[in-house]
């Protein structure tokens, strides 16, 4: 970016949009190009490419902050949105102040071997369709399969008034599978997908076909499976797939700006024990190749690992530019946004529990009775209570410390803190799940999450079987 808007223009415009006394400026710019297809019934149904490019401005006068975008990178251009911010931001004031930018050396964490902009759409087309015939070819139950391909690669540039001059390039692949099966019970979906902060040389570690053979056995397995049971059971959740219930259940809760509005349930906790002693619980956008990984945040503040939850203590929460500006308190590299159109808020990264100290197979073997968790799906959480309802999309009932028959998609429904302290057994085989998008306010930005396989002692189900 920094051959697109010099380092001269971004001084004169950030100088112009202090002009009317505000006490801080800033600016976002970004040039983002991306190309997707997708497959259905083995027909490429969609392909295409695109670029988006642009530069946000953000002025913040005593607590009112004023904000304009535009996709005009000329000097011209980003002073009239700079005008316009100040002008939302401050209506008094005068004067003018000079700002030296001082160039911020990268902060690298993850590398590209082989950029996916550099690959031919045909073979992204040959990726979908090795999907297509994989998946078909794990039973002739399969009678539809749906997948998706996408990349991106997204360089940011960020200025502000402190003198802070910083860049970025964030490559991302992704790839999303949908298979379904038919049998005298109807109809059922498996799903799997995969996401990296990487380039293309990703299918050389990544087997699509296994990945997709994998969400044909999901619908398969489904065609006969039981009705879930309903109450509260112990609840044993496979590794990698639960980490979106930390995400949902206790993680929304830790972002300081919630916790500044009273709207979360771990508020003035700081210090004290809110979970189980066996869990740690850590957000860290440095993790190398994962999907909510970036060298900066969106404000320009290196990412970094920052212990939310330690031996069960909270010890702090995540902080943007300007909560930690107001309560005095160090950036954590969680100020995100979805785009140069939108304002930064707090906002995960990549957010886990750490190996526990137990065997898997112990969790499942010491579990009489209960239910083990495969594969979540979507969710929903209210920060101020805890109260989470997630989606059961793959799981089996736990008979004499077995996995045994597979259930039919039920819920999930329980309260974050609740759920934190009744971690009972935490296993050693850590692993990070799919790749996904948090939304908040509107607008949604990559995340990644994982766990170990862990045992809550009591979780209610919401299944249909008497």
């Amino acid at each position: 970016m920094n051959h697109v808007i010099d380092r001269d223009v971004l001084e004169r415009v950030l100088a112009g949009a202090l002009r009317t006394g505000a006490d801080f400026a800033e600016v976002y710019a970004e040039d983002k190009r991306s190309t997707s297809a997708s497959l259905d019934d083995g027909r490429v149904e969609q392909m295409s490419s695109g670029r988006d490019r642009g530069a946000g401005i953000r002025v913040v006068a005593g607590d009112t902050t004023g904000y304009a975008h535009t996709s005009d990178l000329s000097e011209r251009g980003l002073l009239d949105a700079a005008a316009a911010a100040a002008a939302a931001a401050s209506s008094g004031g005068g004067g003018a102040k000079v700002i030296g930018l001082t160039p911020r050396e990268r902060h690298v964490v993850n590398s590209v071997v082989q950029s996916p902009t550099d690959i031919a759409k045909t073979a992204k087309v040959e990726l979908l369709q090795r999907v297509d015939e994989a998946a078909r070819a794990a039973g002739s139950e399969i009678v539809q399969v749906s997948a998706g391909y996408g990349d991106s690669q997204k360089r940011v540039l960020i200025a502000n008034s402190d003198g802070l001059f910083a860049d970025d390039e964030q490559t991302r692949v992704l790839m999303r599978i949908s298979a379904i099966a038919n049998g005298d019970t109807g109809m059922q979906t498996g799903f799997q997908s995969m996401g990296h902060t990487v380039g293309w040389e990703i299918f050389d570690s990544v087997d699509v076909e296994e990945l997709a053979r994998d969400a044909a056995r999901q619908a398969i397995t489904k065609l006969r499976a039981r009705p879930a049971p309903s109450g509260a059971v112990p609840v044993v959740i496979k590794h990698g797939s639960g980490g979106v219930l930390f995400h949902e259940a206790c993680g929304h809760g830790l972002e300081a700006d919630h916790v500044a509005k009273g709207a979360s349930v771990y508020a003035n906790k700081v210090g004290e024990l809110v979970a189980s002693p066996l869990v740690t619980l850590v957000d860290d956008g440095t993790l190398a190749g994962e999907w909510g990984t970036l060298g900066i945040d969106d404000e320009g503040h290196p990412t970094q690992r920052n212990t939310l939850i330690e031996d069960g203590v909270l010890t702090d929460y995540m902080w943007d530019f300007l909560r930690s500006r107001k309560d005095g308190h160090a950036q954590s590299g969680n100020g995100r946004r979805q785009s140069y159109m939108h304002l930064p808020m707090v906002r995960m990264t990549n957010t886990f529990v750490l190996d526990g100290p137990d065997d898997p197979d112990d969790i499942i073997s010491s579990t009489d009775h209960g239910v083990y968790i495969a594969k979540l799906g979507g969710g929903q959480v209210n920060t101020a209570s805890g109260d989470f309802v997630f989606g059961m999309t793959e799981a089996y009932l736990i008979e004499g410390g077995e996995i045994t028959e597979p259930l039919r998609e039920g819920n999930l429904i329980g309260n974050g803190p609740e759920v934190l302290r009744d971690i009972d057994m935490l296993g050693n085989d850590f692993a990070m799940g799919n790749p996904g998008t948090c939304g908040k306010d509107g607008q949604g930005v990559p995340v990644g999450d994982g766990q170990p396989t862990l045992r809550v002692k009591s979780l209610t189900i919401g299944g249909t079987a008497a």
